[in-house]
């Protein structure tokens, strides 16, 4: 589960640097960052969850 995260949060940073790279400001940046990722990362927090409580 350490892994995922972890390439989770390089995949992220891969991202934000993808949308960095043609911006004027910030909020060029960040909003679509948040809107690409978020979804994913709640998926992420979900599946985590939903097998952390199934082991116990």
């Amino acid at each position: 589960m350490a892994a995922a995260l972890a390439v989770l949060a390089y995949g992220s940073v891969l991202v934000f640097l993808a949308f960095d790279r043609n911006s004027n400001s910030a909020s060029d940046t960040i909003r679509p960052t948040i809107i690409t990722m978020g979804p994913v990362w709640a998926l992420a927090i979900w599946s985590g969850v939903s097998l952390l409580r199934r082991h116990r």
